[in-house]
């Protein structure tokens, strides 16, 4: 991969595209004096990529103040500590998936449907996230300094310790991979446990979102919480 695409969602708000998912990038501050948030770090060994996509935006990698991810999936994980490392962030995630992004317990298996094994088999080209470190184990109902205030939301399924993170001052929800937007807002995919997973989307429905960026497709900013809602009360485990 050359390049990785960056695209302006908000004015606090970029979407960092990797093909096979995607993070995205919260700033507080003005350019300058800005503190900088990933939501997610894209694969193993694109961290020059994801600080060159950052520049691009007139931003500085040496601002990036923590990394949260959503849950410990390889596609999320992979250049979280090499990017924290090298410009000094911290980095955070879920009690319950913490043990797997540090390596010291095996990815939980998907219970996949038959029409969801070639979509597996089309991100086999990841390359496996190492073992990274988690500096801060985070909890349901844990608010965080950016964002004008970070809501945790615990919404296992996808994985044991999937959360999303709701910043209820600017209307913006990350849903990680509970919910995907290919082509319009759905069910996600490759849950370990469907039914908990659902019920996690029908709790980030009630939040009521205006902006919402999934793990996989475009961000959604028009008629947002209604098309959440619809979908999560049409979705099925």
């Amino acid at each position: 991969m050359a390049s990785i695409e960056l695209t302006r969602i908000t004015p606090r708000l970029h979407l960092l595209d990797y093909s096979v998912g995607q993070a995205y990038l919260w700033q507080d501050g003005e350019p300058g004096r800005e503190e900088l948030t990933l939501i997610d770090a894209g694969w193993a060994g694109l961290a020059d990529e994801t600080a060159a996509a950052i520049r691009s935006a007139g931003l500085d990698p040496d601002r990036l103040r923590r990394i949260v991810l959503t849950h410990c999936h390889r596609d999320h994980v992979g250049s979280a500590q090499e990017l924290a490392d090298r410009h000094g962030a911290e980095i955070l995630a879920h009690g319950l998936d913490a043990p797997v992004i540090r390596g010291e317990a095996p990815v939980p298996e998907p219970h996949l449907l038959d029409w969801e094994v070639p979509l597996l088999e089309h991100g086999v080209g990841v390359p496996e996230a190492p073992p990274t470190r988690v500096d801060r184990e985070v909890e349901d109902g844990e608010v965080l300094d950016f964002g004008g205030g970070a809501v945790v939301v615990h919404g296992p399924g996808h994985t044991p310790g999937s959360i999303a993170v709701h910043l209820p001052r600017h209307g913006v929800l990350f849903a990680g991979d509970t919910v995907a937007s290919v082509p319009d807002v759905m069910f996600g995919v490759f849950h370990v446990d469907r039914a908990l997973a659902l019920d996690s989307m029908r709790l980030f429905a009630k939040l009521g979102p205006s902006v919402l960026c999934c793990g996989h497709g475009a961000p959604v900013a028009s008629d947002t919480a209604a098309r959440l809602s619809a979908a999560a009360a049409t979705a099925t485990a």
